[in-house]
């Protein structure tokens, strides 16, 4: 018995090959964005010197230009955040067949959220060492209860009772999140920016931490992808083809959970980026996970790019953070998603 089955050429049908230029060039609109724009608008001039003057880590003599190369690690943020974020939700919406699950929504990025600042108030936790730990453990305790609260009754984990239980928990753990945070005013001034969720504290230390952990989980979901396909035909199809359910499930969702919850600890919980970019992806190039997950992977770079230089723009001269945008484009997009899934239902 194997994890999944003996692995198929992914279709190279004209939709997916052109999706996947687009979000190729989607992406590096979002890159040129993200330079270009924010409290000061640069010119094409000052982006290249910027980024020259980063790549000999010099330091560049026009105001613009010093501006590119200190947008350029919130930039690079963005794109690996968002990437890790899509196909995170990816990754939980096969597992749980549910088409509105997501690290949000599932309670993921508010369990990691929660450890984290328990952590900082109660034990010490100052490096991104701690908090990855931290956040690995919430968000995966999260997760487990989530599915488990979902999982009671008739029916196992439909999608309505996964949303309801992970709704609950967000509630909840936010409010613990508070709780803890109120009575302690310097880890509330330190934090209390993180916990919306963005990108402003770039830092290229932290993101070398995280990096292994990210690139190894990618890795494990993109394995999982053919076993994903036969999930979403049905654990008893799943099984009359090879598939080792209960260990594709396990080991899939323990990747979407390390995707999510490295991100979270280095840039807070962002929601809405997992629901609304697989959804997409799936309505236009169809089932298959060995295409959404590579696909999904641009477009949440490009999307949380764009909302971080959006957020920027419209807040200047400070700015509004990635997770208040996203929130803001996704709360719709879930609410149009719930409704289709509940009409299918009845």
């Amino acid at each position: 018995m194997t994890l999944a089955p003996a692995p198929h050429r992914v279709a190279r049908s004209p939709r997916v090959i052109v999706v996947a230029i687009g979000g190729v060039v989607l992406v590096v609109i979002a890159v040129a964005a993200s330079l270009a724009f924010g409290s000061r608008a640069v010119t094409l001039g000052e982006i290249a010197e910027g980024l020259g003057a980063w790549l000999r880590s010099d330091v560049a003599e026009r105001i613009g230009a010093i501006a590119v190369a200190e947008r350029i690690p919130r930039t690079v943020l963005s794109i690996v955040a968002g990437a890790a974020l899509a196909v995170s939700g990816a990754v939980m919406q096969a597992v749980t067949r549910n088409p509105i699950a997501d690290p949000g929504i599932l309670g993921v990025n508010t369990g990691a959220a929660l450890f984290v600042v328990c952590g900082i108030a109660f034990l010490g936790a100052t490096t991104t060492f701690d908090y990855l730990g931290l956040a690995l453990v919430g968000g995966a305790l999260a997760a487990v209860i989530v599915y488990v609260v979902g999982s009671i009754g008739p029916g196992g984990a439909t999608p309505i009772k996964l949303a309801l239980a992970g709704a609950a928990m967000t509630a909840a753990l936010s409010s613990l999140v508070s709780a803890v945070l109120l009575p302690r005013l310097a880890a509330m001034n330190d934090f209390r920016f993180w916990q919306v969720g963005g990108t402003g504290g770039a830092d290229w230390e932290a993101m070398a931490v995280v990096a292994p952990l990210l690139i190894v989980a990618a890795v494990v979901a993109t394995v999982c992808s053919g076993g994903l396909n036969a999930l979403g035909l049905g654990d008893d199809v799943a099984r009359a083809l090879g598939v080792r359910v209960g260990l594709t499930r396990a080991v899939a969702a323990s990747a979407g959970v390390v995707l999510c919850a490295a991100v979270t600890a280095i840039a807070g919980p962002i929601a809405f980026v997992g629901l609304m970019i697989p959804h997409a992806v799936r309505l236009v190039v169809g089932p298959d996970q060995r295409a959404i997950l590579p696909l999904s992977a641009l477009g949440g770079a490009a999307l949380l790019a764009l909302a971080d230089t959006l957020g920027r723009v419209i807040g200047s001269p400070g700015e509004v953070e990635a997770g208040i945008v996203t929130a803001f484009l996704g709360a719709p997009v879930l609410v149009v998603i719930a409704r289709r899934t509940r009409m299918r239902a009845l």
